[in-house]
Formats: C-alpha cells, structure tokens, sequence
C-alpha cells in the first residue's frame, strides 16, 4: 500500500505507545475530486494533492489510478485510519470528474455508496450517504480549482462499498448499497480504550495542577464546540470524554474536582440516566427503554411508544416526543442524569448536565447545569 503519513505532529503518545492519526472517508473524497477535477483541465497527471480540512489541518495524500481523457479525469485516495481499528482502512475511495456545459459544480455518489432509506440521520432520506461536512469539503476543493465559467460533474464512488458495508451498522441505521462519507475534523483519532483512558487521565491531571473551579465533560466536537461557543465557557475547562463518562467521574473525584458538568449528546447522555457510563454502543443499549419510560409518564399510549421503538435514532424520538408536547421532560431528563453521576461518585460532586441533539440543538438542562454555569 502507498500511504503518505502524516506529519510527525499528529501523532499522539498515551502510556508510552505512540498512537497514530489517520485522515477520513471524507478526506479522502475531496482530495481525489480536487486532483480529478485539476488534472482534467490542466492535463497534467498528479502523484499527491494537498487539501485543507475543516480541523485547519493541511493534508497532503498519495493519489493512485490516475486515468486523463479529453472530457473526463479520474483518481483515487487509499483510506488510512492511523491506529484506529476500522472496516475502511485501506480502501480505495474514487473521484471522477466529467467536463459538463452547465457551468458550476454538481457532485454525485456512484457505486459503494449508500443511501438514505430511514428518517433520522443528518442527510435526507433518498439521498447519498455524504454527510453534511464532507460533502462541504468535497464541493469546496473541487471548486478551488475549478476554472471560471467552467462546469464539472465531480462523481465520488467506492468499488468496495456494498462488500465492505454488509461489515457496518448501515443497514440497521437504513443505510443500503454501500458506505457512508464521514467525518467533521477531517482527521481520524486513534480510539484505543488503554490509550484514550491514559490521555484523559493525564487531562484531568494537568487541569487540576493549575485551575480548581469546575470541569465541563463534553461527549464530541458539537459538545465542545457548544461549550465554548454557545455558553462561552473556559476552554481550559472542558475535557472531551467520547464514551467513558463512568472512567472520566472517576478521575474527577480522584483529581478532587466538585463540580462537574456534563454537556453531550441526547443519544449518549440518556445511557447514563438508565445508569450505563459507557456509552458506546457495542457496550450497551438502552436509548430506547429510557426513552420510552419517560415518555410513558407524560401519557403517552401504546401506539406512541410502537412509534418509538421504530425510530432509527434519538433524533427521531425527540420528534415524535414534540408531537406529544413533552414541555420539560429533557429538563427532568438532565436532572436524572445528573442523579445517577452524583450517585456514581457518592455524592462527593455536585453534577450538571445539559442535553442537545444535531437536530434541534439545546434540548434542556437541569437546575445544577443553570447554578454551574452561573458561576463561569
């Protein structure tokens, strides 16, 4: 395999191991439709091309089968996940871009791509599986070098898409024929549990060497970004966390941290108030009958609760709980996360936490969540 790796400072070192970063599905689209679409108007065949992706990092990737006719261009970008254990390491994802009298760009999924046949995810149903990002990302680096006036039809295609995919959740989300585009940093992180335990650990450590007010936990990068842009919260503050809310507790009550507020995601956070603390989904499940309890409370009935059971995401759940009003209910959600945090940690913290989702955003947060952000 032709990889170019990645420059030496995207590497991180947890516990002695030397972990390293890789580049997303959607990286690997929008640098092969920019080399397509600049070596079918230049001529001229290209080895690697550079991209700028959404985490301000400059990437540059290794292009293979070229092909250069008069109308149409065509290269592709080998996956490479870094140390992140992933199905899609090492596929090759394809751009093909094709000389169009329509001025402007359109872009389009081929083969190995799935598509959308289940409300709730963040692209329609009927669509192509490229998430919002990287489709941005796409059309943003093909148009970079497109020339004016010009018209292109950039088409992203994955031969090994609809093998690969029968090895994911897509067709339990309602993704069929193929694979999803993703990302929103363009970089991919490596997730080794050992080594994400160590580096959250050394976190929690450093904070506490130099502040001691309270510790912001985020799920993600929409948690974050929430955090400081939203609420304008101290960035030295907040701890990204992913799935280990239980293991991230316990660092804070061994660093002495007394307040704590959670910021994450609806389908995440939900998992803790049924008293799970790692949240990722090969773990443990309960979004559903978390959900559906609580809905049961505020009167929904039979045919509502069906409703909920069939819905692909939380996302989905959020609205057929707004058809039912629910006014407070992600609020009393909030305080029974917090609940059972306090608990975890034996009412040694004061917790807080606040609720969104991709679709609504801040969804709720409970009375501690109000105090806690108070004091910042």
């Amino acid at each position: 395999m032709n990889m170019e790796p990645l420059d030496e400072w995207r590497y991180t070192v947890s516990g002695g191991k030397r972990m390293r970063c890789g580049y997303t599905t959607g990286s690997c689209a929008a640098a092969a439709a920019k080399a397509a679409v600049l070596m079918l108007f230049s001529g001229k065949p290209l080895l690697n091309i550079e991209i700028e992706t959404p985490g301000g990092i400059t990437l540059s990737l290794a292009l293979q089968d070229a092909e250069i006719g008069d109308t149409c261009a065509s290269c592709a970008v080998r996956k490479d996940a870094g140390d992140d254990p992933d199905i899609t390491n090492g596929m090759l994802i394809y751009a093909r871009a094709l000389k169009s009298e329509e001025p402007g760009l359109q872009v389009k999924a081929g083969r190995g791509i799935g598509r959308i046949t289940k409300p709730g995810l963040q692209t329609a149903v009927g669509e192509a599986a490229i998430n919002p990002v990287p489709l941005q990302m796409i059309r943003d680096a093909a148009r970079s070098v497109l020339p004016a006036e010009a018209g292109v039809e950039v088409e992203i295609f994955i031969p090994d898409g609809e093998r690969l995919a029968r090895k994911t959740m897509n067709a339990r989300l309602g993704i069929v024929g193929g694979l999803s585009i993703l990302g929103t940093s363009g970089i991919v992180e490596p997730m080794s549990k050992q080594a994400y335990e160590d580096t959250l650990a050394l976190e929690f450590k450093a904070l506490r060497a130099e502040y001691d007010g309270p510790v912001v936990m985020v799920t993600g990068n929409y948690g974050r970004s929430l955090a400081l842009e939203h609420f304008k919260l101290p960035g030295k503050a907040v701890i990204k966390i992913g799935n280990l809310v239980g293991y991230a507790l316990d660092r804070c009550r061994e660093q002495g941290f007394e307040q704590v507020l959670l910021i994450g995601h609806m389908g995440k956070l939900i998992k803790v108030a049924a008293g799970i603390f790692n949240t990722h989904s090969r773990v443990a499940d309960a979004r559903f009958e978390t959900f559906a309890a609580r809905a049961a409370l505020l009167g929904a009935g039979q045919d509502r609760i069906i409703l909920l059971k069939e819905a692909v995401t939380t996302e989905d759940m959020v609205d057929i709980l707004g058809e039912l009003g629910g006014e407070g209910y992600f609020d009393q959600l909030a305080a029974e996360i917090s609940s059972r945090a306090t608990a975890y940690l034996y009412e040694e913290a004061e917790i807080g936490t606040v609720l969104f989702n991709f679709r609504r955003g801040l969804l709720g947060m409970d009375r501690k969540a109000e105090i806690l952000l108070g004091e910042f």
